[in-house]
Parts: structure tokens; C-alpha cells; sequence
């Protein structure tokens, strides 16, 4: 018997706007995906996937290697097959068909990152209904990398917040993140300088802005730990992690809340 059912928000991003025009590729980390639903699966909860369209996210290329995967060509294949063939990832829903079935049938909701969550995710008002109901309720809720930059959609002006975030305009984004409901939460996110990285190795480009100044923004109390090493907070009913080799331990975190917090509707 199943011990209630997850909610993985995916990303339908492909593309990031970079500074000087134009986009670069983007997408969800594979491993971020894969690695917590397989760990809530193993601990007897159901997952459903949901994006903002009904399609599976997109994986970006970077991340499909068994390099995210400690170099364990076996993990990375498990995972791969996982990906393509578990019907949790495979039927797939809108998170308009979440909201309207009702949020409360889930025990928590869980964001992966990669990019790609950063374009749509993040200023999608369906998931900051989603986001807000369980924040209401006080129901585990987790962000990983760049996931936690998600938690923006529950603001009223997610939409112009990022905006002004794009346009070097922080002054502008605080003010519009007024009543933000995770203000003063402790938060991690991928971090700037694991972010130049990135840039400089794999886009070639520069972003906007970089995700802990626009959580800062925000309202969030964000640190960071050693450059991709894992890291997790848990503050109140939020967990984030702050990269890809936090896979593991924020899948953990979540399992050990589900355990010892009662969850109500």
C-alpha cells in the first residue's frame, strides 16, 4: 500500500536568454529527476510527473552522462531506462490538471533543477497555486539547484519580478516581491560561482542574473556550501538543495520528513 503520492514539477524549457541576445540550450538534469523519484519510489510512495504543457521535460544534454552519476556507467543506464520507461515519467501531467483535481491528494512537491525551470517554472502562476497550497499547510516541499528559483512563482508578480531581475533592476524585483511567501526562509541554490562555471564552459555565454541574488531578492536567507559538493536546508516545510550532487541527500531529507511530519490535506 502506498504511503501517498509525490508531485515532481518538471520544466518544458529548451532555451535561456543570455546577455547580448539570443538564447543557449538548456533543459532538466537527468540525475536531479530521476535519482529522488526512484528514492521516493524505494521507500513506498507513488510519483507523478507534471509540467506546465503535459510533455515530458526535456533533459539537457550536459547532464544525460554517467559522469552525474559518479561515473557508475551501470547507475547512469538504470537511470536512463527509468527516465524512458517507468510510467511515472512517462504519464505525465499538466499542473493545470493538478490544480483542478486537487493539490491536496499530494504529500509533497518536489522541484529538480538544471536550467531550465529558471524560464518557465519560475514565473508560472498554475505552480504558485500548487506551491502556495501546500505552503499553506504547511507540507514538505523541496527545491534542488535551481529548482528553488521555482518557489518565485508563488509571488503575486512572478512575471515582472523576473523581468526586473533580467533588467539588473534588484531594487525593482524586492519591491515587487513584497508578500512573497517564503520570505526569511533559509535557502540554498546553485551557487554564482558554480553558475560562471557553466557559463564559461558549457553556454559560453553569461545569464542575467545568477540565482541567489534573485532569492535574495526575494526575501530568502541563502547560503551556500563548497562549490558542487553537496548541501541541504531544511527550513520550516521547505528542503532545498544546492546542486546536482545533492540528488541523494535532499531525496533523503524529504523521505525523513515525510516519516516524522504528519501530513493532513
Amino acid at each position: 500500500m502506498s504511503k501517498g503520492t509525490v508531485l515532481v514539477v518538471g520544466s518544458n524549457a529548451t532555451r535561456i536568454e543570455v546577455q547580448g541576445g539570443g538564447t543557449g540550450a538548456t533543459g532538466q538534469y537527468l540525475n536531479e529527476t530521476v535519482v529522488p523519484a526512484m528514492a521516493f519510489l524505494d521507500a513506498g510512495y507513488d510519483v507523478v510527473l507534471a509540467t506546465p504543457d503535459g510533455t515530458k521535460p526535456h533533459i539537457d544534454e550536459v547532464s544525460d552522462s554517467p559522469k552525474h552519476f559518479g561515473g557508475d556507467e551501470t547507475a547512469y543506464k538504470r537511470a536512463r531506462a527509468f527516465f524512458n520507461d517507468h510510467p511515472s515519467m512517462n504519464q505525465v501531467r499538466t499542473l493545470r490538471s493538478v490544480i483542478d483535481e486537487g493539490p491536496e491528494k499530494y504529500v509533497a512537491v518536489f522541484v529538480p533543477g538544471g536550467q531550465a525551470p529558471v524560464v518557465d517554472l519560475m514565473q508560472n502562476p498554475e505552480l504558485g497555486k500548487i506551491l502556495r497550497h501546500f505552503h499553506d499547510r504547511k507540507k514538505p516541499t523541496a527545491f534542488l539547484c535551481h529548482g528553488p528559483a521555482a518557489s518565485v512563482s508563488a509571488m503575486s508578480n512572478a512575471t515582472q519580478f523576473r523581468a526586473a531581475m533580467i533588467a539588473g533592476d534588484k531594487a525593482k524585483a524586492s519591491e515587487l516581491a513584497k508578500g512573497w511567501p517564503y520570505a526569511g526562509y533559509k535557502m540554498t541554490v546553485f551557487d554564482a560561482s558554480e553558475e560562471k562555471m557553466i557559463e564559461d564552459e558549457i553556454l559560453h555565454a553569461k545569464l542575467y542574473f545568477y540565482m541567489p541574488d534573485a532569492l535574495r531578492a526575494a526575501g530568502a536567507n541563502v547560503s551556500n556550501g563548497p562549490d558542487f559538493e553537496p548541501y541541504v536546508i531544511e527550513d520550516r516545510e521547505v528542503i532545498t538543495g544546492q546542486n546536482p550532487r545533492s540528488d541523494k541527500p535532499i531525496a533523503a531529507k524529504l523521505i525523513e520528513v515525510l516519516r516524522r511530519v504528519p501530513v493532513t490535506a
